[in-house]
């Protein structure tokens, strides 16, 4: 007889638990209202106290729901800055886990971000890979406001979350696939937002003569400067209220 292995039967007890926390918790949900939900119920089973998710595309994320206002300006931080745990999971398709934003190597490793996010009351970043073995399609990202590290359960519950959040996303209907005027098209408004942020970038290409990623560079920098984000300051250069001359400064047009 094939000896017991209590402690497999333990982590499958509690991944079915979060399994059916998950699915519980989106119940009766619409498609907008589901990356919000699973975001909260992480926030329930881990010992976090903010949770986003993002879809990542040519390194710009695209934010889909968060838990809380904090936890969605952490993310948007990210987004403008360009850099931050979750694009560095996004790059590796492996979690990354900077679990000390007030000292140490997270601070040496993402210096701006650290210092963004901890004025914001965020001290601990958890970020995990959505997707497969080939291909992140987004990250999962988990705030904590005092500095520490997952156990090696809570880790797993996390990449449960994660992989759980992973087929969540991609049942989600876009707007081509829904069927009437009541449907809702979230996740083509959320594209409309993406490709607004590359309208942007190529006519800051074309006013400072430069390549894709010094534009959007210059497109982050500015928003920075002005503690705006990235996808407001490109509205702002597709409606010509703002352009870019060769100093790479962005100023309001004559």
């Amino acid at each position: 007889m094939r000896p017991r292995d209590d402690h497999r039967g333990e982590r499958g007890r509690e991944g079915a638990g979060a399994a059916d926390a998950l699915v519980e918790g989106v119940r009766g949900m619409g498609p907008g209202e589901v990356p919000g939900r699973l975001c909260a119920v992480a926030v329930d089973l881990l010992p976090v106290s903010g949770a986003s998710v993002s879809l990542h595309s040519d390194g710009m994320p695209v934010q889909l729901g968060a838990s809380s206002a904090q936890a969605a300006y952490v993310t948007e931080i990210q987004a403008t800055l360009g850099d931050g745990p979750c694009q560095s999971a996004a790059l590796s398709g492996a979690p990354v886990l900077a679990r000390d934003l007030t000292a140490g190597q997270d601070v040496l490793r993402w210096p701006v971000f650290a210092q963004q996010a901890t004025a914001a009351g965020v001290r601990a970043v958890y970020s995990m890979p959505l997707g497969n073995d080939t291909v992140c399609v987004g990250t999962l990202d988990l705030y904590r406001e005092s500095p520490g590290d997952l156990t090696d359960l809570e880790l797993r519950t996390a990449r449960l979350v994660a992989g759980m959040m992973t087929v969540a996303l991609m049942a989600l209907p876009h707007a081509e696939e829904t069927g009437g005027p009541g449907d809702e098209r979230w996740l083509s408004g959320l594209a409309a937002d993406h490709d607004q942020v590359y309208q942007a970038t190529g006519m800051i290409m074309a006013q400072l003569g430069a390549g894709t990623d010094e534009a959007l560079a210059r497109l982050r920098a500015h928003a920075f400067a002005h503690g705006r984000t990235a996808l407001d300051v490109a509205g702002d250069v597709v409606a010509h209220r703002l352009r870019f001359d060769d100093d790479g400064d962005g100023n309001e047009p004559a």
